[in-house]
């Protein structure tokens, strides 16, 4: 007999441990993943006890279990435990003053970075950030992003695509497609942009047309008015279209957590409608078990189309590993060869 397929959602927690009744749910709901925050990060043995408690309770050895790790402000292992690693705007800098050497450094920077989430059975850090920081780019992306060439995003970007692989972290381009032009922070209000398909379609889109084989991407939450002026991209058929067609994206689509507020509505709705719009995967992080709940009724088991884009993602992971310390001190001594220690 087929066992049934997972919920297309991730879920969160609020603390270190399951307790009896989060294990009950999981067990029960199944959702396909766990998405992790500071607040679930003690040290790498209750990590490593936190991840098994999760994939023993939903009954999959290869359950996902992923936390946002893109290095600089985003990175959620930082309490001393383990190495800082730099803003990818950093590498960016880099590279503008030699190509070569930003990639040099960024590739050991990725590919310590995927082996040290890999020692953890951390599944992702849901990196790399695509979107383009333009002057007037608010700065819930600032210096997360590579820069404002497009060229120079695709090429980085594909550099911790290739890394991430190696090592079997699953790379998560985001947000696609693109968060370059808001000037709001989408944790706040929704952002609305206005350019046309034309205009995003020769800067924005680029990187994510150019990294169209990585195996996931997140969408962003997002309104723009010349493709679907009434509903955000992470709930939008035609967005959902677009990347699909206009950007031949076929991987993994997850949305960006639902929970935050360029959305409306009840969260399970957003759920609801993030699924409905096409994407394979709905991200509901919050944390509360009677939330997650919620959000489990308002979801589905994945499709066969998203069942087939996961199994593809998951056959381009390699195994490869590395001393973190080593790779992470390579790529510092880089950025201190040209004066940027």
């Amino acid at each position: 007999m087929t066992e049934p397929a997972p919920l297309a959602l991730f879920v969160g927690m609020p603390g270190h441990t399951l307790s009896a009744s989060e294990i009950a749910f999981f067990r029960e709901a199944n959702p396909f993943g766990l998405f992790l925050f500071k607040r679930n990060l003690d040290n790498p043995d209750q990590i490593r006890r936190l991840v098994s408690q999760f994939r023993d309770a939903v009954g999959r050895a290869d359950a996902p279990v992923y936390i946002d790790q893109e290095g600089g402000r985003v990175q959620r292992l930082d309490n001393g435990n383990w190495p800082l690693f730099r803003p990818l705007g950093d590498f960016g800098a880099l590279a503008r003053k030699d190509r070569d050497a930003g990639a040099q450094a960024l590739r050991l920077s990725s590919l310590a970075m995927g082996s040290m989430m890999a020692a953890l059975n951390l599944g992702s850090g849901t990196t790399p950030v695509l979107d383009l920081a333009r002057p007037g780019t608010h700065n819930v992306i600032g210096n997360r992003a590579f820069g404002d060439d497009p060229d120079l995003v695709s090429l980085l970007g594909q550099v911790v695509v290739e890394a991430m692989l190696e090592v079997g972290a699953m790379p998560i381009i985001k947000h696609i497609p693109g968060y370059g032009r808001v000037s709001v922070d989408p944790h706040f209000d929704c952002p609305v942009v206005d350019a046309s398909i034309t205009d995003m379609s020769g800067s924005d889109f680029r990187p994510f047309i150019a990294l169209r084989e990585a195996p996931w991407a997140m969408v962003a939450h997002l309104i723009f008015t010349q493709i679907d002026p009434d509903r955000p991209a992470s709930i939008s058929p035609k967005v959902c279209e677009l990347i699909r067609t206009g950007l031949g994206y076929d991987g993994v689509l997850v949305t960006d957590c639902l929970t935050m507020e360029a959305l409306s509505g009840p969260w399970p709705d957003r759920v609801r409608a993030a699924l409905d719009a096409g994407y394979d995967i709905a991200l509901h992080s919050q944390g509360d078990l009677a939330a997650s709940q919620a959000a489990a009724r308002a979801a589905r088991p994945l499709g066969e189309k998203s069942l087939a884009r996961i199994a593809r993602a998951q056959q381009q992971l390699g195994n490869a590993r590395f001393d973190v310390a080593d790779l992470h001190q390579r790529a510092e001594d880089i950025f201190r060869e040209y004066g940027m220690a």
